[in-house]
């Protein structure tokens, strides 16, 4: 009798014992049951070790999670168009959806729109969703959409993703559901553009961001700039999976001692951006797991080409000469890197140019160039902060090699917060800190462009912006690859930009926190990672 009720068993059965372990039914009470219905003690074992697996794999509702990241301001916002750190795509990724998103492998999905077709990659076709709302109840229409994307056209706005946003030149609402985009030129790329952090869809007619009322998996409770984020389960979510959480509150603690001390007092389940010098202190306790990527992120050295030193010919390239790439890997990233070649593209990238070869540490090269700049003997200053991942190792590094040759480098210690507002872009030589981006198009775009909004270096070609143009439109990949290629090595060679190595991202995590994946878009699962996880039991 029990051998025949086993083999009648069916995975509706297994589903059903799934559900009673999820709700929190003991072995003992459901081993019981499972005799009292004719199945015999080994096999109602063997039922209950299968389904508790699967119960232990799936996603679990309920809980509330604290998350750590690496970096905050007053100018924290709910802005879409204006988000520039890390906290901000947080929030926005949990507050908001985008038209598309970019899954583990890259690859682009559907998100609000249904689909998103062209047949001259100019103009543009949207289908949106059926059944999507707003927090505030209000049904999303392509009225939305296209007040959403053309917010970034408006100079009062001062959207971060206007490089991206201005080739978008016409705007169309056939119904509803329906946007027709017309590009001022052809751009295969329009649907990864859509998918970055800047995209997400607002109601029509938002101009204040003191809550985010968006579409996404958390409605926005607490909104403190600078301080923290909390954000609340979403119960009229529109996606059938997740959220997971009920709750998660989300904080900046600047200083990585401390964020990882947090993730191991319990204090937070998840410490973001941990910093290699702690990786082997976490990776020797218990219930934490590390999670790492290696997508694109990467610390550059920028040296400004319109202000002295940078505009003195032989500055930049003699101190290209004097980054020891493979002691920054070693020892300022405990080898958690990839050796890079001074421009932005990195090796997971199908564009990315190998042909450009990163350059010698050599300090006599070195020496003789900066010689010819004029400034050997002369006092440096650079700017490093903890804001920049690893910025201060790297400017040690660079601070030992320039003292062997008879410069002098002072580097400037300055504390993480105010760093983005009061020296990156402004100081003659500081540090970044760039987070991945998908395609070589956004990458230039945002960066390198003559009118690029963080154009680090204030590097300016006409021909590196006609090629940028020409390559956006082009849908034959080989001919777009090459001129990819070439534009990397006129960024290695001409821009004032050193980027000695592509770092892989370290989330730790408490073991109970279940479902953070690797995404392209950089760490903590792209910033989405909130509308994912869960917390085990």
């Amino acid at each position: 009798m029990s051998a025949h009720f086993a083999t009648n068993w069916s995975h509706r059965d297994d589903a059903r014992v799934e559900e009673a372990i999820r709700r929190g039914a003991s072995r003992r009470e459901l081993l019981r049951g499972l005799m009292l219905g004719g199945v015999a003690a080994s096999v109602g074992t063997a039922i209950l070790g299968r389904a508790g697996a699967a119960a232990a794999a799936a996603p679990r509702t309920g809980g509330s999670l604290r998350a750590a990241g690496w970096s905050s301001s007053t100018a924290d916002t709910l802005d879409p168009a204006k988000a520039s750190l890390s906290t901000d795509y947080v929030r926005c990724c949990s507050f908001y959806n985008r038209l598309t998103f970019l899954d583990a492998g890259g690859n682009i999905q559907m998100e609000l729109a249904e689909s998103i077709e062209s047949g001259d990659a100019k103009v543009w076709v949207v289908k949106l969703r059926k059944g999507v709302t707003f927090h505030s109840g209000k049904t999303l229409t392509a009225a939305d959409v296209v007040y959403s994307l053309k917010r970034h056209l408006d100079p009062a706005v001062g959207s971060k993703a206007n490089a991206l946003a201005r080739q978008m030149t016409g705007f169309a609402t056939p119904d509803d559901r329906t946007v027709e985009i017309t590009l001022a030129s052809p751009n295969a790329d329009l649907p990864t553009i859509l998918a970055t952090h800047h995209f997400m869809i607002l109601a029509e007619g938002t101009t204040t961001f003191a809550k985010a009322n968006g579409t996404g998996a958390f409605t926005c409770e607490v909104f403190e700039p600078g301080v923290r984020s909390v954000g609340l389960r979403n119960r009229n979510y529109w996606k059938t999976d997740g959220p997971y959480l009920d709750s998660f509150e989300f904080f900046a603690i600047p200083d990585d001692p401390a964020r990882v001390n947090a993730l191991l007092s319990g204090d937070v389940q998840l410490a973001a951006a941990i910093n290699p010098r702690s990786i082997r202190l976490v990776e020797s306790q218990p219930g934490v797991v590390l999670s790492k990527s290696t997508s694109g992120n990467y610390t550059d050295f920028n040296m400004r080409l319109d202000v002295a030193p940078g505009d003195k010919p032989g500055f930049v390239e003699g101190m290209k000469h004097l980054l020891n790439r493979q002691q920054i890997q070693k020892s300022a990233l405990r080898g958690l890197a990839e050796i890079a070649n001074d421009q932005p593209v990195p090796p997971s990238n199908r564009y990315h140019n190998p042909d450009v070869k990163p350059r010698a540490y050599d300090p006599e090269k070195a020496k003789f160039l900066l010689g010819k700049a004029g400034v050997l003997g002369q006092t440096i200053p650079i700017v490093a902060s903890d804001a920049a991942g690893s910025s201060i190792d790297m400017a040690t590094l660079l601070q030992q090699a320039a003292a062997g040759i008879g410069l002098k480098l002072d580097v400037q210690r300055v504390p993480s917060d105010g760093y983005w507002s009061n020296y990156w872009l402004k100081a003659p030589i500081c540090f970044g800190n760039v987070n991945p981006r998908p395609t070589p198009d956004i990458l230039f775009s945002l960066f390198y462009a003559s009118e690029a909004p963080w154009n680090e270096t204030r590097f300016k070609s006409e021909k590196f912006d006609r090629l940028l143009v020409e390559a956006r439109g082009l849908l034959d990949d080989a001919k777009r690859k090459a001129i990819y290629g070439d534009m990397q090595a006129m960024i290695a060679d001409e821009a004032g930009t050193a980027i000695p190595v592509y770092i892989s991202n370290v989330d730790a995590h408490s073991a109970k926190l279940k479902g953070l994946q690797p995404n392209p878009l950089g760490g903590m699962m792209g910033y989405a990672f909130a509308e994912h996880v869960w917390l085990e039991a």
